[in-house]
C-alpha cells in the first residue's frame, strides 16, 4: 500500500487535530511540573502570531491519518520559536519530525525569519525529542523572549 505525506496549515477546526493537541497538551502537563510546562492549548494556538501545521498520511484509498503537528510562533522580525512539535508513536522513527522541520524552516526563511528557537524538557521523556531537534541542526542557547532559566527546560536555536 503507497502513501502520501501532506502538511499543511491548519484551521484548528477538525475534531481529529484538536484531540490531537489535546492528547499533546495532556503529555506535557503530566510530564512537566506546571510552572515549567510551556505548551499551548487551543485558545493559545490560535492567536495571530501563530500558525499551526499538520502533517496528514493518505493512502490510495483516501483515508487521510493524522501523524504530527507543529506551529510557529512569530516573535518579531527575526525570531520564529517552535512549538507544539508532536509525531503520533505510531509514525515515530520514519523521519516525520524532519520533514516537518523542513516544512517549519521553509516557511520560516519566507517570512524572512533568521532563527529559530525553542524550548523542551529535560526529563528523559523529552531524550528523544532532543535528540531529534540536534540531528536537524539546533544548538543550545540561552533562554529568550518570556523563558527563564529553568531547570526542567532545555533552550536550542537553528539559524535559518
Amino acid at each position: 500500500m503507497t502513501t502520501t505525506l501532506t502538511i499543511v496549515e491548519d484551521p484548528l477546526d477538525s475534531p481529529v487535530v484538536r484531540d490531537f493537541l489535546l492528547t499533546h497538551l495532556t503529555e506535557m502537563r503530566g510530564t512537566t511540573s506546571l510552572e515549567s510546562s510551556h505548551a499551548l492549548d487551543l485558545d493559545g494556538l490560535r492567536a495571530p502570531d501563530i500558525t499551526v501545521f499538520t502533517a496528514w498520511d493518505a493512502d490510495e484509498r483516501g483515508a487521510d491519518a493524522l501523524l504530527g503537528t507543529a506551529a510557529l510562533k512569530r516573535h518579531d522580525a527575526h525570531l520564529t520559536e517552535l512549538k507544539s512539535m508532536r509525531i503520533a508513536p505510531e509514525a515515530r522513527g520514519r523521519g516525520l519530525s524532519h520533514r516537518l522541520l523542513d516544512r517549519l524552516v521553509a516557511e520560516a526563511r519566507s517570512t524572512g525569519h533568521i532563527v529559530m528557537k525553542l524550548e523542551t524538557g529535560t526529563q528523559d521523556y523529552f531524550i528523544p525529542a532532543r535528540a531529534a531537534y540536534t540531528r536537524y541542526g539546533f544548538t543550545e542557547c540561552e533562554p529568550f523572549g518570556q523563558y527563564r532559566v529553568d531547570p526542567s527546560s532545555v533552550y536550542m536555536e537553528l539559524a535559518l
